[in-house]
């Protein structure tokens, strides 16, 4: 077999990738039979150029495949909805091995360590850029200009997946042959620092290159805010990344940090001199790529209304609409068409358990009341959890939307569509199947439509957000915050708007004042390194939690404030409602099977807890005895077979690539830490 199969992919063949882009995107090329096509032939007009960009998005037939650039929804899941599953926020049914030390296992094959998407991207950039510079291409210049910014713009999102994968990985900016030397020659990982610099550098490149408003003007394609916007995002990535790894083997230049062991790494210098520098260097490029945006973009309006027919609120549509273009601080959203027969299931889900993602106790104990303070502080008027309603009432007002509640409205249009849950039902915490389950006994409504159109098995059509604008403004407060240890007028002005949208008191010192951090500890957020953060901090990290909730940023999140060593020594347990209180006059005895040497136990002990815990329903389940962690599990273990085709004569040592901290490079071996 050739090396280019074994080592990377790097070198799917040219006319493969070409017939791929073309066969999805005929308009907009000559009508020229297949066969017939040569590169020669393409990526020479706007318009092909467009096909091209547009094909890395996202396999169409596909959309919600873990191999695409960018998020999307897949046919039949809860799309980007349930991303945030197997985090403090969000519970599977089951555990995932990455909370279980010594069930992760090194793969044999495949995983993270993966270049395909880059060379199409590559093979774009190297045929493309010298046909512009001699003026050979075709079509309005702004538009030839705009969709090779969207090349850069993809480039440096599917870089930051590595990053956030893997840490150090090779930087490669062409295509290359089929020689083995020089592919061995090309693997060698750049320390991440110098990764998330070349990342910085493609969305410069597309900041420069990107309309303000993409050709489409319907917010389907990538526009310049859209690069600003993640731009802040790495930035304030591997900012946080460096602050709370330092002094470890994760971060390039700690003590045992892999990279020192092979020659080309063994003296890297940071860029701008030591470590503390390029903190205070990524946190200054997130502050001012998120002021770019957030200074632009208003926040869409909150009526506070569960609405009606007529009386419809801006805010909770923004979620679940069909055509998205119209909400300010979407950036960027995926259509969908059942015409064209680009559907999901994702509203009838929303109509029921959440395709078995249940939000935990957690997630919605953070949620501060409408007078800004914690549900334990004094005089806050929280009314306790004995119910769903009393867990609403007077709360931030993005629970009080978004919590699902029993006897609720789920649709208000074409209410006979064949999947439709009109009436929200009391949890079906008891049953096995998905589709129906509880798994938390609480579930949200975040992206509900209210139109049962969309109900009808696999055939929705309501949009799927990939960028909103909000972010930028938690970025922007963040990075400020972890760079000067203050809170400036605009990330006040930021969070004021944040809180007064979500009709919050907006006197954020009161709420800094009555945050006792020993009652916060069920937030993995609260933690950096293993230690409790600052009230401050952990307010900032908290409205970041409860404004992003189910938009699949959380892992991301957690990783890079170092926030699961405290799950090494003091396992967590994932709980949801309050199961063995009133509510548990909700079900009969037969829905109610519990025991953890029972077969049919369907619910937890109350021995254990008077909250669910979904993981410890049975002995034998992986999460019984709680969610644990280990360090190697921040990032990912690279697969053994590339250290085996990068190596002379099969010897791993001679590899040019080194495995990640904690992990071997033998197939089948768990973290060793």
């Amino acid at each position: 077999m050739k090396c280019f199969n074994k080592i990377t992919s790097l070198l799917l063949p040219v006319m493969t990738i070409t017939l791929v882009a073309i066969s999805s995107c005929k308009k907009f090329l000559d009508k020229a039979p297949l066969s017939n096509i040569t590169p020669q032939d393409y990526l020479n007009d706007e318009s092909q150029l467009a096909a091209y960009a547009i094909r890395q998005y996202q396999d169409p037939s596909d959309p919600g495949n873990s191999n695409n650039i960018l998020p999307a929804i897949s046919n039949y899941s809860f799309g980007t909805f349930g991303i945030d599953a197997n985090t403090d926020n969000m519970s599977g049914m089951s555990m995932d091995n990455k909370y279980a030390p010594g069930l992760w296992l090194v793969g044999a094959t495949g995983g993270d360590w993966s270049f395909s998407n880059i060379y199409n991207i590559n093979y774009f950039l190297e045929t493309v850029l010298p046909r512009w510079a001699a003026g050979q291409i075709t079509g309005d210049a702004d538009n030839i200009k705009h969709y090779i910014g969207e090349i850069y713009f993809l480039r440096a999102y599917e870089y930051f997946k590595k990053l956030q994968a893997l840490g150090d990985f090779p930087i490669v900016r062409t295509t290359l042959t089929d020689n083995k030397d020089i592919l061995t020659e090309e693997s060698k990982r750049q320390p991440s620092t110098e990764v998330a610099r070349f990342i910085l550098s493609d969305l410069d490149s597309a900041i420069m290159l990107l309309k303000d408003v993409a050709p489409d003007g319907n917010k389907n394609r990538i526009s310049k805010a859209c690069a600003e916007l993640i731009k802040s995002r790495v930035a304030l990535y591997e900012g946080t990344w460096l602050k709370y790894f330092k002094g470890t083997a994760f971060v390039p230049n700690g003590p045992n940090w892999p990279g020192a062991g092979k020659d080309y790494n063994a003296n890297y210098q940071f860029q701008s001199g030591s470590i503390d520098n390029e903190i205070q260097y990524f946190l200054g490029e997130a502050m001012s790529s998120a002021k770019l945006v957030a200074d632009a973009v208003p926040l869409v309006q909150n009526t506070g209304i569960i609405q009606s027919p007529n009386n419809e609120n801006p805010y909770f549509s923004m979620f679940g609409a069909v055509d998205m273009s119209g909400y300010s601080e979407v950036l960027l959203w995926q259509q969908y068409s059942k015409a064209l027969g680009i559907t999901h299931n994702v509203q009838v889900y929303e109509e029921l358990g959440n395709d078995g993602v249940g939000t935990t106790r957690s997630m919605v104990e953070s949620f501060l009341m409408a007078n800004g303070l914690p549900i334990y502080a004094s005089g806050s008027g929280y009314e306790g959890d004995d119910s769903i309603p009393s867990v609403r009432a007077d709360r931030d007002d993005r629970l009080q939307l978004f919590l699902k509640q029993p006897g609720q409205v789920n649709v208000l249009l074409n209410t006979t569509a064949d999947h439709a849950t009109v009436i929200e039902p009391i949890p079906e915490i008891w049953v096995s199947s998905a589709e129906s389950k509880y798994t938390t006994g609480y579930a949200i409504r975040k992206g509900l439509n209210y139109d049962g159109v969309h109900a009808s098995n696999g055939n929705g059509y309501t949009g799927c957000i990939i960028f909103r604008a909000t972010e930028a403004y938690l970025n922007y407060i963040e990075a400020e915050y972890e760079k000067n240890g203050t809170l400036d007028a605009d990330a006040r002005n930021y969070w004021t708007q944040i809180r007064s949208r979500a009709k919050v008191s907006t006197d954020i010192d009161k709420t800094v004042a009555a945050t006792v951090m020993s009652k916060e500890t069920g937030d993995w957020g609260a933690y950096s390194a293993g230690s409790l953060v600052s009230p401050t901090l952990y307010n900032i990290r908290r409205e970041r939690r409860d404004e992003l909730m189910a938009e699949g940023l959380r892992f991301m999140d957690l990783k890079r404030w170092r926030s699961l060593d405290q799950l090494i020594t003091t396992p967590a347990h994932i709980e949801g409602f309050k199961l063995w209180g009133p509510m548990k006059n909700w079900y009969t005895s037969s829905e109610l099977v519990y025991g953890a040497q029972n077969s049919n136990a369907v619910v937890s002990d109350p021995a254990l807890s008077l909250y669910l815990r979904p993981y410890e329903i049975l002995g034998n389940s992986t999460g019984y005895s709680g969610v644990k962690w280990t360090m190697a599990h921040y990032l990912n273990p690279i697969a053994a077979e590339h250290f085996t085709i990068t190596s002379q004569n099969g010897e791993l040592s001679t590899s040019t690539i080194y495995q990640n901290p904690g992990w071997s490079m033998k197939a089948g071996t768990g973290a060793t830490n």
